[in-house]
């Protein structure tokens, strides 16, 4: 395969677009992770009344599993909290609801479970998030098995892990190292900055990342940032505190940027095979994240009244509302 470095320019981002392609391809979910605007295209097309409709909050724009994961706050606290907020926007938070539903429904698929199992994860969904709106979510005792997992990794993960990982080439405290850019040709630098001088001299890894438009559905005639990277920073501050306390918007070469610290307990969630049980546990355990990243947007009284309306349509036979399982329109969005 033709090395990426030996790529012109011109040919750099269809090289790229044609890995992401063959990713995609390996497997429903991969697809799904892969498909944003696609998806986005899907929410756009629904009829007004079709899905309910929350309040006007920060949404994550992108929610399936992989974009949740351990992050680490300034003082070393870790939790699990949404890891990339690039389509974030002030919109209809059924939308990340329905996409991690959607990205659930898949990894549960692609793992070859019982077709009733997809059924049950859309119950777990709807109620470890209403769960989160009363404010009794599962804590991590309660998460599946894998989730622990990358919890203990992250918990123990190492400077020289996250930079072997992030730089090009081990390289002298005393220079600047460099990696990048992102999977689709954006301009993203990972950088290892010398912080102060002689004894009390610091290393700091930071990741610089071009923002872009967001496709993500918005709630019309909503205050929120024109600037692309000035969204991405506020709705991070919103949804994902330890991380949003961690980037800055900024210009680098005219194009807007976020720049944020890398903290070694930065990791993503990765579903590959899932069991029934942990599958249940999982779609409990994420959507209840996913709840508290938009409770704590909400007033007591905005809960409660988004709380009943993500009832609308309940099935007499399935304890989760038709709006989120609809088969004909999982298959719609599947490949």
């Amino acid at each position: 395969m033709t090395s990426k470095k030996s790529l012109r320019p011109a040919d750099r981002i269809s090289a790229l677009r044609t890995q992401q392609t063959l990713k995609m391809a390996r497997s429903a979910h991969a697809y799904v992770r892969g498909s944003t605007v696609h998806f986005d295209e899907w929410l756009e097309a629904q009829k007004r009344g079709t899905l309910p409709e929350g309040p006007p909050i920060w949404i994550c724009g992108d929610c399936h599993a992989g974009n949740l994961g351990p992050v680490a706050a300034a003082d070393g606290r870790v939790a699990i909290q949404i890891r990339d907020l690039d389509q974030t926007v002030i919109g209809n938070p059924a939308h990340d609801l329905i996409r991690l539903a959607l990205s659930l429904a898949t990894a549960s698929r692609g793992s070859d479970l019982p077709g009733v199992t997809t059924a049950h994860i859309m119950e777990q969904v709807i109620e470890g998030y209403r769960a989160a709106l009363r404010q009794d979510a599962d804590a991590i005792d309660d998460a599946p098995k894998s989730i622990q997992l990358v919890m203990k990794k992250s918990t123990a993960r190492s400077w020289k892990q996250l930079a072997n990982e992030r730089l090009e080439s081990r390289c002298s405290m005393r220079l600047i190292g460099m990696k990048g850019c992102s999977s689709l040709g954006l301009l993203r630098f990972a950088v290892l900055l010398g912080v102060g001088t002689g004894k009390t001299r610091d290393q700091a890894l930071m990741d610089v990342k071009e923002a872009v438009t967001a496709a993500a559905p918005r709630y019309p005639g909503t205050a929120m940032p024109k600037d692309h990277v000035e969204r991405v920073v506020e709705g991070a501050v919103h949804l994902s505190p330890h991380l949003g306390k961690r980037m800055v918007a900024g210009k680098l070469d005219q194009r807007s940027v976020f720049i944020r610290e890398l903290l070694p307990q930065d990791l993503k969630i990765e579903i590959e095979q899932l069991t029934v049980p942990d599958a249940m546990k999982a779609a409990s355990f994420l959507a209840g994240v996913v709840g508290k990243a938009h409770a704590r947007q909400m007033d007591a009284t905005t809960r409660k009244r988004w709380s009943t309306e993500l009832e609308r349509n309940r099935s007499k036979t399935l304890e989760a509302p038709s709006w989120l399982w609809d088969e004909r329109r999982v298959a719609d969005r599947e490949p």
